[in-house]
């Protein structure tokens, strides 16, 4: 299929992105997108009128050009190496292995609201320096006047808090810290996958069979790290609450 034609039916039937949302949901420069575009990486977007739609399928090979040249790969090396699986009819079958590893990872609810509203909802204990360091943490999205948070959950649990009386700005300390130790966890997880279950094998040398597998072994580890982190974090609390109550006891004797 030609990059023309896969423009042309990439949003059919799936999430579609403006040029500055799928470049964000890729970690990649805007100007990126074109680039790749002139030298062959990357379809071109489905058109409505003036407005360039991008799809899943764009996003998915953003994410892995983003990843093949971190791995040392040049932009020349990159767009043999694709062309040689498309050529090879195995291109759907990278793509899709992309996907499935990335996939079900998050699955949050977005809320979107106005500033008033967000004002409103948090009343005087939100300040504008605060929304901005919800921003830069990526809790929330301000576009204009318009506010999304991508995790309903973590809205829910930040007014909890709010409501409780714990500062706005400690809590977003928190978040930070806590997002932090999150990517220490990940980093293990994935690096020790990518020893024993992925292997040392080159990309363009693994086989379709390989990559089933690696997809299978993706899977299985999903539940696997939620519950050992979950479980863990739940152990640490157990005790930590204890001692903080055996502490206010020994204060009252």
């Amino acid at each position: 299929m030609s990059s023309e034609a896969a423009g042309d039916t990439a949003v059919a039937g799936g999430a579609r992105y403006r040029r500055e949302e799928v470049a964000r949901a890729a970690g990649v420069k805007v100007r990126n997108l074109r680039y790749y575009q002139e030298r062959g990486l990357l379809p071109p977007p489905r058109r409505e009128g003036r407005i360039a739609w991008y799809s899943d399928e764009h996003l998915t090979r953003l994410r892995l050009i983003d990843d093949l040249l971190g791995r040392g790969y040049t932009v020349n090396g990159i767009a043999e190496l694709l062309d040689a699986w498309e050529q090879g009819g195995g291109i759907a079958q990278l793509l899709g292995f992309e996907r499935e590893m990335t996939r079900d990872w998050v699955q949050e609810e977005p809320v979107t609201m106005t500033l008033a509203e967000l004002r409103e909802m948090f009343g005087s204990t939100a300040t504008a320096q605060d929304t901005r360091r919800a921003a830069a943490l990526e809790y929330v999205r301000v576009e204009g006047d318009t506010v999304t948070f991508p995790s309903r959950r973590l809205l829910e649990a930040t007014l909890t808090l709010v409501r409780r009386g714990l500062p706005l700005a400690e809590i977003l300390d928190a978040g930070d810290f806590v997002q932090t130790q999150a990517a220490a966890v990940a980093d293990r997880f994935v690096a020790l996958f990518r020893r024993h279950v992925i292997g040392a094998e080159s990309l363009e040398r693994i086989s379709a069979g390989q990559l089933d597998r690696i997809a299978e072994a993706a899977a299985a580890l999903r539940p696997v790290a939620g519950e050992v982190v979950a479980t863990e974090f739940a152990r640490a609390m157990a005790r930590r609450v204890e001692a903080e109550v055996a502490a206010l006891l020994r204060t009252q004797q």
